[in-house]
């Protein structure tokens, strides 16, 4: 169970605890000033070492750069892309703050110190943006998960900060007649504009295409490969949700698409950089040949990204549902589509209301009067 003696110190008399660590190694605590406080620490021992809470004193010492390094390769299941930006967090804000840090001396005020601190800036430092923020956070707090979870601290003091709030931007809906625009002042690149204003691919899955991706037959994109700049480099993966898909095109891009795969080989690039490479993503700086289209069109500044929106705006004009603009788009569920353009079906439920009047106006007038009332 333990043990309790008393031993002189420079400051009088001191009680000292040995006692036993679950893995059976023996350990002790001094200075306690009186023989109950050592009894009281003593009980408390033996009830977390029965109870599975006991935290070994010396395990909090680890430092969060050691922990780190294990939470770090925990991410490599992810895309290339996403890994990037953690480690970059990592690297940039979290290693330098935190990890020569021991687990077991960090406070919760010490973490809402540092996350104001990003958020603000410094005299020599930039404020960070809420989504720098939130991650550089997320990877802290993931870290001191694990350190809880393998006994090394009793509750993670990252948990419960105030977090900056997401600043959401308001998405861009091209009309088809700006679309139209757009494309018309792309030149060389306006094939693969149309394609992403028409199909939902995404930048790297477009400019990963191949000419065997082309079935003029069906007018089907087979989207199987992802090309990312990561780093200085492209890296060529699967898709963002890791399954391959088939997207319709409509009939005006057809011969476009077959003029961009004539001569090439199934293994080729539709839409390559001029020597048969991957296209890296356009810039908005000014006089990219992305920057120049937008102003020649006269529409606003916008990413390729952006771009991606429109597609589900045309979409559900012509009638598509959310399962539809989903798959089209190659989100991971429908819920994850409804999320991020709710805005686009508000008015299918008033259209609903009207196809529920037109189909039971005629039945329930006839069995109850006071539903053919005008309202007042």
């Amino acid at each position: 169970m333990g043990s309790i003696t008393a031993y002189e110190s420079a400051a009088g008399k001191r009680y000292r605890v040995r006692y036993r660590k679950p893995d059976h190694s023996q350990t002790d605590k001094r200075g306690f000033r009186t023989k109950r406080e050592a009894e009281l620490f003593l009980a408390s021992v033996v009830t977390k070492k029965a109870t599975g809470q006991y935290i070994d004193p010396t395990a909090a010492r680890a430092t969060v750069d050691r922990l780190g390094v294990a939470w770090l390769a925990s991410r490599s299941h992810l895309k290339p892309s996403s890994a990037y930006v953690y480690e970059s967090a990592w690297r940039l804000h979290v290693e330098p703050r935190w990890g020569s840090v021991k687990v077991g001396s960090i406070r919760h005020t010490e973490v809402q110190a540092w996350i104001t601190e990003l958020s603000n800036g410094t005299e020599t430092k930039k404020p960070k943006s809420p989504t720098i923020v939130r991650r550089s956070h997320d990877i802290l707090a993931g870290i001191l998960d694990n350190a809880v979870k393998d006994h090394l601290i009793p509750s993670n003091p990252a948990r419960g900060v105030k977090l900056p709030r997401r600043v959401s931007r308001e998405h861009v809906y091209l009309t088809n007649e700006q679309v139209a625009e757009l494309v018309a002042a792309c030149g060389d690149h306006a094939t693969i504009v149309a394609t992403l204003a028409y199909t939902g691919l995404r930048w790297g899955e477009a400019t990963a295409l191949r000419a065997r991706d082309v079935d003029a037959a069906r007018r089907r994109l087979s989207v199987v490969e992802n090309a990312v700049y990561v780093n200085g480099q492209i890296v060529v993966g699967t898709p963002k949700t890791h399954e391959s898909r088939s997207v319709p095109y409509p009939q005006f891009l057809a011969a476009p698409l077959l003029a961009a795969c004539a001569r090439k080989r199934g293994d080729e690039l539709v839409f390559d950089d001029g020597r048969g490479g991957y296209q890296r993503t356009p810039t908005m700086t000014v006089n990219s040949w992305w920057d120049r289209a937008l102003r020649k069109a006269e529409l606003p500044a916008m990413t390729i990204h952006d771009l991606r929106h429109t597609p589900a705006s045309l979409a559900v004009s012509a009638g598509a549902n959310v399962k539809v603009v989903q798959r089209m788009l190659g989100h991971a569920s429908a819920a994850m589509t409804l999320d991020i353009y709710s805005d686009l079906f508000d008015d299918d439920l008033n259209a609903v209301a009207d196809r529920l009047h037109e189909q039971a106006e005629a039945r329930i007038t006839l069995v109850w009067p006071g539903s053919a009332r005008e309202a007042g």
